[in-house]
């Protein structure tokens, strides 16, 4: 079955239809592009074991999402749109960005991804538009990973160019993200806040996510509570959901709960490790319980108002600090006349009980 679907989308986007699917005279009369797309051959001699293991890892985990991308594609042949093959470097991004990288570092999935690719060639296109300010250049409205992939490798990338508005744009990366690889809560949430700050309509930020007005709500109440500092510190934490980002939000809602977070995401545990780890650590700092702060000291202080000595009070202890350049004699005196008081506390009636 998986042989089949696979055999099925490589005769699809390599120009024709799958055996038994008839040409659509739209398909058949589309103007030629710019660049015919060949069948993927796989290079038998770039296969490794360990490359083939996440390869089919892929290829079962998306079984389902590939035929129905075939289907998708076989449609948009059938209406005279074709593939064509455009080197990377002429792609640009989405103007809004969705996914969170850690220091431009590549995830586990792009790695399998590039594996895939390496071996069977690029089976899903992606889908560019004409750049609208820059001649001769394209910009992604969903295929990022696949792009960044074909630029690892030095091959073009497969693509169907379609015209499309901005709304039109932002609508099919948020379908692709959540039918291709779910974002996770904090990258949909600064997605919605991306697409607020571009201008975009509330209802089309809710339907780009494919959420209801109140979960959009809470999308953007997180993404305005949390420092961008810290969730571009922390990055895409696929696990941690929406109660632990929200409980994380309101952790952070005072200045001294921020200062504590930026100062664990400066330490060297936090850096070297990985994304929802990440998001732990800073979770763990601030739900840790607060010290109780030491009273202010008391200040002992001469007619003149210049303080000599401080009574510091903390818990069960007490101790008295005198100031800098307070004469020595001063001291002895006061240290002698302080037993006396202490002596005749302890034999006055107060002391009895």
């Amino acid at each position: 079955m998986a042989g089949s679907r696979k055999n099925e989308l490589r005769a699809l986007f390599g120009g024709g239809l799958a055996p038994g699917a008839a040409a659509a005279p739209e398909a058949q009369s589309a103007p030629k592009p710019e660049t015919d797309v060949p069948a993927p051959v796989a290079n038998p001699a770039a296969r490794s074991s360990a490359g083939a293991v996440k390869a089919m890892g892929l290829s079962l985990n998306a079984m389902t999402r590939e035929a129905e991308e075939a289907r998708l594609l076989r449609q948009a042949l059938s209406e005279g749109e074709r593939v064509v093959a455009i080197q990377p470097d002429r792609i640009d991004s989405s103007f809004v960005e969705d996914r969170l990288r850690l220091d431009d570092q590549d995830d586990e999935d792009l790695a399998a991804l590039i594996d895939s690719m390496r071996e069977s060639g690029q089976q899903v296109p992606v889908l560019l538009r004409n750049h609208p300010e820059q001649p001769g250049r394209y910009q992604t409205a969903y295929g990022h990973r696949r792009i960044r992939a074909a630029s690892r490798l030095g091959i073009e990338v497969k693509a169907i160019v379609r015209s499309l508005s901005d709304d039109e744009l932002v609508l099919a990366q948020g379908k692709e993200n959540a039918e291709r690889r779910n974002l996770s809560f904090i990258e949909r949430a600064v997605f919605a806040k991306n697409l607020l700050a571009g201008g975009f309509d509330r209802k089309v930020i809710g339907d780009a996510l494919s959420v209801q007005k109140s979960e959009l709500s809470r999308l953007l109440q997180v993404v305005e509570a949390v420092p961008d500092a810290i969730i571009r510190a922390i990055g895409a934490a696929p696990k941690a959901g929406r109660d632990r980002w929200m409980k994380l939000a309101e952790l952070l809602t005072t200045k001294t709960a921020q200062a504590a977070a930026m100062s664990e995401v400066s330490g060297a545990a936090f850096r070297s490790s990985a994304s929802d780890e990440r998001f732990q650590l800073v979770f763990n700092q601030l739900s840790k319980p607060a010290k109780d702060q030491p009273a202010e000291p008391l200040l002992l202080k001469d007619k003149k108002g210049k303080v000599f000595a401080q009574v510091h009070v903390d818990g069960k202890k007490s101790r008295i600090e005198f100031s800098a350049g307070v004469d020595r004699e001063f001291i002895d005196q006061t240290m002698k006349a302080l037993v006396q008081q202490y002596d005749a506390f302890l034999s006055g009636p107060s002391s009895k009980v």
